[in-house]
């Protein structure tokens, strides 16, 4: 029996798509070749990355405004450095609300001056900042738009003058924004897109060549750019898995599509939770990510009784991260109604028999 996952990353996929993707390992497209055994430059895979880039501006609404879509390696992580490197020339400012977003800050310190704008660590990242001021001087803003360990998600992007940078990671494709209020958006495949291994970065081309250091080559997103995203060899199966995810994506709705199903999904764990007398969540709720539903259980005495539960039941990856402990419901595109159902179900059981 395929197993209700709710991993944090790299985690759930459309099941056509690891369908498609595994018969292209043996052999792509009745062309007597394995995907990863062709070679980058062939027609073949040319055409891949080509369509894969184009998607993603299509499903952002960014064709035709000035941006490019590039897929690179080293994962979001690679970025906070690499960003920096091609952004920060006299100021930074970051919103600090997690681990991710406090390592992409330290990460632009090495590079620059950095400054964090506002944090939410004084209550470990259970909320988002709100009402802070944004000085008018900062080369970019950077946000997290949602934070996987903690749970929380921007619902309003502040309105700015300074260029914004966003790390999307873990919700990029789930949900309408105005896409072009971002000169550059990031974010790692593991979460909605595909396996790890390649880094979708959305960049607004007049963003560039404005600072005065020199950047290396495979840091200079002029560079990738120039060669189409094929500076060095891509990686071409995290590539192919996510052109195949968003066409899956894209022939669903698209991102209006999806984010109806979201939200319902969201609805239904966050409901259990409130209702549940066994349960209280972690995040602020007007901050709660339609992502990553973050719980404890009030009684410690019943983890093993629901632990036994949910895995009887099977689910796998519900386990929160040592940060907050308790339980995490990573609820990305992939996963369905009727998983949270299942969840939904046995915590409701948990209630009956404690």
């Amino acid at each position: 029996m395929k197993k209700h996952n709710f991993s944090a990353g790299p985690c759930i996929l459309p099941a056509e798509v690891m369908k498609k993707a595994s018969d292209a390992v043996l052999e792509l497209d009745g062309i007597g070749l394995s995907l990863i055994e062709i070679s980058h430059r062939s027609k073949e895979f040319v055409a891949i990355m080509e369509k894969a880039r184009s998607l993603a501006l299509e499903l952002l609404g960014l064709e035709g405004k000035g941006y490019q879509a590039l897929y690179l390696q080293g994962g979001a992580s690679l970025q906070f450095p690499m960003l920096a490197y091609n952004l920060l020339e006299n100021k930074a400012g970051y919103l600090n609300t997690g681990t991710w977003s406090s390592n992409a800050l330290k990460e632009a310190k090495f590079i620059g001056n950095a400054v964090e704008v506002a944090s939410s660590k004084d209550k470990n990242f259970n909320y988002i900042p709100k009402g802070f001021d944004i000085p008018g001087d900062l080369d970019y803003l950077h946000l997290t738009s949602n934070n996987t360990i903690f749970g929380t998600q921007i619902k309003e992007f502040p309105s700015t003058s300074v260029p914004l940078v966003c790390d999307m990671s873990s919700d990029i494709f789930s949900r309408q924004l105005d896409f072009s209020k971002f000169d550059l958006i990031y974010a790692g495949a593991q979460k909605n897109m595909g396996p790890a291994g390649t880094t979708l970065v959305v960049i607004k081309e007049d963003l560039l060549g404005k600072v005065t250091r020199k950047i290396p080559s495979m840091l200079n997103y002029q560079v990738h750019i120039g060669k189409d995203s094929m500076f060095n060899t891509p990686a071409v199966f995290p590539v192919y898995v996510c052109m195949l995810t968003l066409q899956w994506l894209k022939d669903m709705g698209g991102i209006a599509a999806i984010e109806e199903i979201n939200e319902k999904k969201a609805k239904l764990i966050y409901s259990e939770i409130d209702l549940n007398p066994l349960f209280q969540g972690f995040a602020a709720k007007e901050d709660r990510s339609n992502m990553n539903a973050t719980f404890t259980l009030k009684d410690e005495k019943l983890k093993d009784t629901f632990d036994a539960m949910w895995k009887e039941a099977g689910i796998n990856g519900l386990n929160g991260h040592r940060s907050v402990g308790g339980y995490r419901a990573s609820m990305y595109n992939a996963l369905t109604l009727e998983s949270v159902g299942v969840l939904v179900d046995v915590m409701s059981d948990l209630e009956r028999k404690a």
